[in-house]
Order: C-alpha cells, then structure tokens, then sequence
C-alpha cells in the first residue's frame, strides 16, 4: 500500500540553502535601514485641516475670504552633531496670520496672533537644541520637535491646501534640498552640513558664539535652588549714534514664574495678585505673597533713580540706578550698560534646579533714542565675573542666554531736532522745515502747515517761535517779500542746531555749530554726529566741545559731545527781565576747522561745506531742502573791487 507523503518533507540541499538566505535578512536589525534625510535636518510640514470661518463674503470676493487653517510642523535631527537653537523658515504666502505655535515662537520676537504673510521664522521655545540619536540612544523626543501650527488664511477653500512656498533651515552652516512634495498636503526639505560655507558653530563648540547688535541683553543665572533662582540681567548699547532715557524693559514668562524681589530695578507696577489667585498661590500654600514684586505674564521694568545705587536692599548692583539713561559707547563705556538682579520662582513641573530656562518675547523702549527689535534669547557660553574682593579669579554663572535688538526706522515717527544753515555769504537763515517735527491738529487755524518756511535774520534763532513774528515781518520788508497769511508753522522741535559756514579761503574753511535746547528739561549727557562727506578728510580740529572722527560707517561723520562740566545743554528759561524779554534757550557753540590740502577741489558754499545727515541723541534731525544763496557774494566782490578802485585813484591823486 502506498504511503502519504509527511506533513513536513524532509529538506533538500537546494531548500536549506534558500531558507538559511531567508533567516539571515530576517534577523538583519531594522536600525540598517537607512532614514530618510540620512546625516541632515529633516523638516516636514503638513497642512491637516481647513474650515470657512467669518464673515463669509460673496463668491466674488472669494481671495479674500478668510480660513481656519491646522498644520503640523516636524524638525528631526538625523545629523552626526547637535542642531543648537533650531530656527526654521516657513514662506506663508497666503495672507496668513499666525494664532499659537506649540514648542515655538517668532524668532524676531513679534507676539502671537501676528501677520506673517509673506513668511516667517519660527525658532523653539522650550526645546531650543536638537540633540543626535548617538547621544540620546535613538530617544526620538530629543531628536526632534514637534509645533502645531494653528491660524487664519486667505483665498485657499478646501480641496485645496494652503501650503507655503518653501521651508527651510534658518541655521548658518546648512544648505537645503529644494522641498518635496508628498501627496497635496505635505512638503518636506532635508538639510545637511555644508561644507562650503562657514557655519558660526563649529563642531567643538558647546554654545552658540555672542552675536553683535545695536543693543544686546544678557540674561544670567546666578544662583540656583529647587523653586527658584537668582539672575542678573545687563542691557549693552553698542549703537554710537542712539541713547537710551528712562527705558522700559519687558518679557514673557512660559511657564508661570513670578518676581519675589530685585535689586537694581522694579516692576512698573508691583501687584501681587494673580499670584494669589492663581495657581502659583494653590502650589505654594504656606509662601508670603505680601512681599512678592510682580506675578504679571508680562511685567515690565523700569531703572532705579541715582539716589538708590548705594542703597543696602535696592541697590549696590554694578551699573545700576542712573535713572534709566544709557549711553552710547563712544560717549562713555561705563555708562552704556545697565544690570539689575531679579528672584524668579518657578512652577511645576519645572521646579528642579537644573531646569532653567529664559522669559521670551523681550522688549525694550525709551522717551529717547530709536526703537528697537529684540530677537529670542539664545543659549551662550556663560558670562564671567570678577571676584567682588579683587582676587585674580572669575566666578562663572551657570547658564547665560543672550537677546539682541536692533534700531528700527520708524516712518510714522517724528524727529525731535532741526537742523537750520546759514553763511557768511548771505545774512538769511535758512530754518528748520514747517512742522519738521510734526504740527498740532488745530494749526491750521492759526496758522499754515503747507507753506515753506521763511528766511529768518540772524537774532531770530535766538528767540521762541511765538516771538519771532515781528523779526519775520521786518526782514520781509527789508528783502522786498511777500508773507503769506496766515505765516507757516513752527517747527516744534525742542532741539535746534545751526551750521554756520563762517569762511571760505584758499587753503581751508571753517564752520560754527550752535546747539538750541527749547525744552523745558536739562539735556544730560548730550551728543551729536554729523555726516560732511567729502569734506571730512579735510576736518581739523573742534575748538570748545569734544569732537572726533569716526572710523565707520565710512569716515565721513564727525562725532561732537560736551567737554567735562560742559555736558548739560540747559532747558529754556526766561529772559533776564521776563516781563518784556522773551525765554532764552539753552545753548552751546563751538567753531570747527578745517584744510583744503587732502580736498583742493572741495565746494565749500556750494554744498560740500553743509552736513547731509545730522543725528542728536542718536534721532536723526530734519535738514533744510535749500542751501543758503550765495547771490550777495556778487555784492560783496564789487563793494571790495570799488574800494580797491578808489585806493587806488587816491593813491594816484596824491602821488601827482
């Protein structure tokens, strides 16, 4: 009887060969199979949701409808070293406006919601640093960070998706695929080492270097414990042309930290309530609120009067207490920072010691000066400080970040000084603009805002707008001109300063500055640069105030401050019989010199002799459009020809 073949056949040579094939891919670790991205950055972002939200226009007007939009935005770090402060560049490009970013914030320091159409770059707020899979083990949550991106679009209905026009690192040393696009909804780029470019991190560097800007803020940990820490901050201003008065400084708590106390400065408003409302006051049940400065999001700073640097509780911090003013480095290094400390009490979960982290979204302001926009902190090698006893040892803090802030323009922002010629050529004025440093809303009642400014007479200057009607009206007359009615408007700036070109001779020329101070308050510490050009090679000497050249942007500005004792340009102040003398502003005057060797075909009258650019306290002051004429000049070469003339016919009468 024939026998069934077994369940299980006995293995030919040829079937063990093929299975032992097959056992060893199988068993092969996963881990070989090489990653998308391998030794770079991958960055994917994908579009999740849409929905039409209000108000619903009319089909007509469908790009300009609004729309929800989700979408996720994913940064892995697939490289071989660690990605120090990620930041990554996302082109919006339909009118977005960005509501929340989980794990991220604006690197140019803007508040959400904000409009970032036209795109933006996102940099992280609680995991700043992306480690590699070497150093974690493969932990992928260190690796990479996730950000949930949630805000309003413009014009893009589902099905379609709203994506942007490109991603990319933001990072210096990394050169980007162009991006990939998956299905409709999701793009993606991979990032890798470029070896072409210099990158500001190099491979050995724990920390990211110091970077340079006009205003740069340290934030330094001190001291840590469980709850809470010490940290001092410094504020730097390394822009020569800008000061800083009374400044008013800002941040961001993330994670519910409150102010316990501070040396140096204070809160603007001290106010302990939403700590004992709030959750702060439900985790520290047995805490003393009462001395608490500030349990505010968002509190804001402001510097301790000079009367208050030695003081044992508030002051006795280096650089403190000068009343919220801060110099420009050219003027006084020692009096261009400020640093107060500050005790921050922390929240869970991030109560241990070793959990630290900075308030994002700085700000900084100022009554004088220009404004200024802060970027986020960024992770630095920490500061050192001297030993307090003179020891030639340096303490370190634990862990520095580092904000810097840039001078913005301002369009809508009007200058506080003018600027107003004069030559020895002409005995007219040429004065500050109509409304050059803006016009009140009822001027136009009394008087016009669009007429051009009058030629004034020299003893004008010396006195206030309001009292110069009858000077006005007498030199019109003198001049044969017609006013207008009503007369243009003053200036209303509360500096003035005139550049009077006093000579213009064979071999050099010189000028005279006179400064005006209208206001009603002392000018501390006051400073002006001035932009000549072509002339600046030919610059000499300053004769009664402290002048220099200096060596950027391009050697052609000439640096002028009040020599020591001298550095008060006084407020106005009443005439020496107020009853019928008018006020008197404050003033300085110095002659300046300069040498035709290094400029023989200089223009002196002509233009080359009048600043094109002139800043005060670091604002940039309103020029006049015109130059001073030099018509009378015609005058004075033939009354002198006629003298000449006559001298000689007497000479030759007496000589016979």
């Amino acid at each position: 009887m024939k026998m069934s073949s077994p369940l299980f056949p006995i293995p030919t040579p040829a079937l063990l060969s093929v299975l032992a094939v097959f056992s060893f891919f199988r068993y092969l670790p996963t881990t070989l199979a090489q990653p998308p991205c391998n030794d770079g950055i991958l960055i994917t972002y994908s579009h999740n949701t849409a929905e039409l939200i209000a108000p619903f226009l009319s089909p007509k007007n469908r790009f300009d409808q609004p729309y929800r939009f989700n979408s996720t935005m994913t940064v892995l770090n697939n490289g071989l070293k660690e990605l120090k402060n990620w930041r990554v560049f996302v082109g919006f490009d339909h009118g977005e406006l960005l509501v929340s970013a989980t794990n991220a914030v604006l690197a140019n320091g803007a508040f959400l919601p904000a409009n970032v159409s036209g795109g933006a770059v996102l940099s992280g707020s609680s995991a700043t640093d992306l480690k590699t899979a070497i150093e974690t083990a493969g932990n992928i949550d260190q690796m990479r960070v996730v950000v949930e991106l949630l805000g309003t679009e413009f014009g893009v209905a589902p099905p379609d998706v709203p994506l942007p026009g490109n991603i990319t690192l933001a990072n210096d040393g990394y050169l980007c695929q162009n991006p990939n696009i998956t299905g409709n909804n999701t793009m993606s780029t991979c990032c890798t080492p470029d070896t072409n470019t210099k990158t500001n991190i190099t491979s050995d560097q724990v920390f990211s270097p110091l970077e340079t800007g006009d205003l740069t803020i340290l934030y330094d940990v001190l001291t840590t414990h469980d709850p809470n820490y010490w940290a001092q901050v410094t504020i730097s201003n390394h822009n020569p042309f800008g000061r800083l008065d009374n400044w008013n400084l800002s941040w961001e708590w993330m994670q519910g930290e409150f102010i316990n106390s501070m040396r140096g400065a204070l809160p603007q408003i001290i106010d302990a309530g939403d700590c004992i409302f709030g959750r702060q006051g439900q985790y520290y049940k047995q805490f003393d609120f009462s001395k608490v400065l500030s349990c505010a999001t968002r509190p804001t700073i402001v510097d301790l009067p000079l009367s208050k640097a030695n003081d044992s509780e508030l002051g006795l911090i280096p650089f403190c207490c000068r009343n919220g003013s801060i110099l420009s480095s050219e003027i006084d290094p020692e009096k261009s920072k400020s640093s107060f400390r500050l005790e921050v009490y922390k929240m869970p979960p991030d109560i241990n010691k070793t959990e630290l982290a900075p308030p994002l979204n700085w700000r900084i302001n100022s009554t004088v000066g220009p404004d200024y926009q802060c970027g986020q902190p960024v992770r630095v090698a920490p500061s050192l400080f001297p030993d307090p006893s003179g020891l030639p040892s340096q303490t370190a803090a634990i862990a520095t970040w580092q904000v810097v802030c840039n001078a913005t323009k301002m369009r809508t922002k009007k200058p506080t000084c003018c600027v107003t010629f004069s030559s020895y050529l002409n005995d007219s004025i040429v004065p500050c603009n109509t409304c050059a440093c803006g016009c009140l809303t009822s001027a136009g009642e009394t008087c016009s805002a669009t007429e051009p400014a009058l030629l004034l007479p020299a003893q004008a200057q010396l006195v206030p707008f309001d009292n110069r009607t009858k000077f006005i009206k007498e030199f019109a007359e003198i001049k044969n001109r017609k006013l207008p009615n009503p007369l243009p408007c003053p200036d209303n700036c509360g500096v003035s300063i005139n550049w009077h070109l006093v000579s213009d001779f064979k071999k050099g020329w010189t000028s005279r500055v006179t400064l005006f101070n209208w206001g009603e308050a002392d000018i501390v510490d006051w400073f002006a640069s001035v932009e000549l050009g072509l002339a600046m090679p030919g610059y000499e000497k300053v004769y009664s105030m402290g002048g220099r050249v200096l060596s950027f942007p391009n050697n052609d500005t000439l640096f002028l401050q009040g020599l020591p004792g001298l550095n008060y340009l006084i407020a106005e102040r009443n005439g020496s019989n107020p009853r019928k003398d008018p006020p008197v502003p404050g003033s300085q005057q110095t002659v300046i010199s300069f040498t035709k060797k290094q400029t023989p075909s200089i223009q002196v009258a002509r233009g080359d002799g009048f600043p094109s650019k002139v800043y005060f306290n670091g604002e940039e002051c309103s020029l006049p459009t015109i130059l001073p004429s030099n018509a009378p000049r015609k005058i004075v070469v033939s009354l002198v020809l006629s003298s000449f003339l006559s001298l000689m016919l007497v000479f030759i009468f007496v000589w016979k």
